[in-house]
């Protein structure tokens, strides 16, 4: 097979605009879709309920962890891209039957995470508009949010990572500024109850770890512009283990920072329904309060965006594998987006969040949380839990597989087995850290990984209908992967230097 006819192939399997992105805007997905500033608003006070003055190190656990899974998913992605993201390289490591549940898995992920951040979007809607005395129906602000991302996937990709990009860096210099302040005013010393550990325990720093870990999901989601990124065996690797690090220096600053702040303060850090609004007043910058809810509103809605054109690329890649209706593996004629997958992934996702709404489930309640064991019906921890275990079960397979797909490749080294056996371990904290966590706390969250089970158990019958109707569907997937991965094998074969 010639390299000219491989492109051929590839082009027209996708679809999508080819080699439009820059790695700024590649790198702009990864760090949308973790959404960092959301991070200092509702999930560092809930790591410090469990790890206290250990949250800091819980971070640092977690951002390890998530550098070592970055670190065997690269080892795909140093070789190959394609929209079909992480699916896809489980079809090339463990074979199809496997690929298409981690697809199924991370499919729902993105679903769920883009209902968990709508909520996160509304909530600090209404926190703006309390501001100035406006009361608007959550399913109208939640509508407008979901439409507003809708179109801007649907027009551009392009458009999508600079309105990410510029989104983003907004609200993290907003919260960065304030911990800038914070520090400031307490002498930039670094906290000594902090440091020594004061009362923290390895228990509590393993459930810390757990919701720490969580912080990061996402992270790998530059995968998804494998046919839009340029040279994109650099600029994928690349922004995967730069959002990882980035966001994992920011989240142990930020923890710190926060822990600080509220030393002494009459509200506790987990306590707090608003702890960055609270720093802001604690320290004399409460001009920074509706200012900071305008970053974490930006990010939730930038985190959305993001999900949708990860998730939409991963269906993009499933339908034209033969797996769903032909017409979800179209894009459009004008745009090149997969329209048809955006339509699907922004309308489930937002469906979720309104019916939720509807029947009374909580938007954030957070603070009431905190104050009590009790775990108020919350959509954003709900939908966020069981997208997590859909990510931390395609994370072990990355890892699980990465060193079978080298041994195949011929490139397997001892390294790269110590680093999927250690990435395997390590994971295993947070997997049975949450599953354990959820089956100990009061209902529904035990519910959650039945209902994640279930979801798999479903996919794994789609598949076997699929292999009825087209007994062939398998060799397919597992085709088109191949001949994706022959392209990029052949380009590094002759050193043309794309992507290398």
């Amino acid at each position: 097979m010639s390299s000219n006819t491989v492109i051929q192939t590839t082009e027209s399997r996708s679809g999508l605009k080819k080699s439009i992105l820059a790695p700024i805007e590649v790198l702009a997905q990864s760090i949308a879709n973790i959404a960092p500033s959301a991070t200092p608003a509702l999930v560092i006070p809930l790591v410090f309920f469990f790890a206290g003055n250990g949250t800091w190190l819980s971070y640092l656990f977690a951002t390890v962890a998530t550098v070592l899974v970055g670190a065997n998913l690269n080892q795909y992605t140093k070789r190959s891209a394609s929209p079909g993201s992480l699916y896809s390289f489980v079809v090339q490591g463990l074979g199809s039957n496997t690929g298409v549940i981690s697809g199924w898995a991370l499919v729902l992920a993105y679903l769920l995470t883009a209902s968990a951040v709508l909520s996160g979007f509304i909530n600090y809607a209404n926190v703006l508009l309390s501001y100035a005395g406006i009361t608007i129906s959550p399913l109208v602000i939640g509508f407008a949010g979901a439409a507003a991302a809708w179109f801007i996937a649907f027009k551009d990709i392009k458009l999508s990572a600079r309105l990410m990009l510029t989104f983003e860096a907004v609200s993290l210099i907003l919260i960065f500024v304030l911990a800038v302040v914070v520090l400031a005013k307490t002498g930039f010393k670094i906290d000594a109850a902090q440091f020594k550990l004061q009362g923290v325990t390895p228990y509590g720093i393993g459930l810390g770890l757990v919701l720490a870990f969580f912080s990061f999901v996402g992270f790998e989601s530059a995968a998804s512009l494998g046919d839009e990124a340029k040279n994109p065996l650099r600029t994928i690797p690349g922004a995967v283990t730069i959002s990882a690090i980035f966001v994992g220096v920011f989240f142990i600053i930020l923890s710190h920072t926060e822990i600080l702040g509220f030393a002494g303060q009459a509200t506790k850090l987990n306590e707090s329904a608003a702890p960055l609004n609270d720093l802001a007043i604690f320290f004399g910058v409460s001009v920074f309060g509706p200012l900071i809810s305008i970053g974490v509103l930006i990010s939730f809605w930038s985190c959305f965006l993001a999900c949708t054109n990860a998730g939409a690329r991963i269906l993009l890649s499933m339908g034209q594998h033969g797996l769903f209706h032909s017409s979800v593996g179209n894009t459009h004629e004008e745009n090149k987006t997969p329209h048809i997958a955006i339509t699907i992934t922004t309308v489930l996702a937002a469906a979720v969040t309104f019916i939720l709404i509807i029947n009374r489930g909580g938007l954030l309640n957070i603070a009431e949380f905190y104050k009590s064991n009790d775990l108020i019906i919350s959509i954003y921890s709900w939908t966020g839990t069981i997208a997590t275990y859909g990510f931390i079960l395609v994370y072990a397979l990355i890892a699980i597989s990465a060193p079978i797909y080298l041994s195949r490749e011929k490139e397997l080294k001892t390294k790269h087995i110590i680093s999927s056996v250690v990435t395997v371990l390590v994971l295993l904290v947070p997997i049975v850290g949450s599953i354990y966590s959820n089956l100990t706390a009061p209902p529904p969250f035990p519910w959650f990984i039945y209902i994640f089970l279930g979801w798999l158990v479903v996919g794994g019958l789609w598949l076997f209908i699929r292999k009825l109707q087209t007994p062939d569907v398998s060799n397919n997937i597992s085709g088109q992967v191949e001949n994706v991965h022959q392209y990029f094998r052949e380009i590094r074969a002759g050193g043309d230097g794309e992507g290398i």
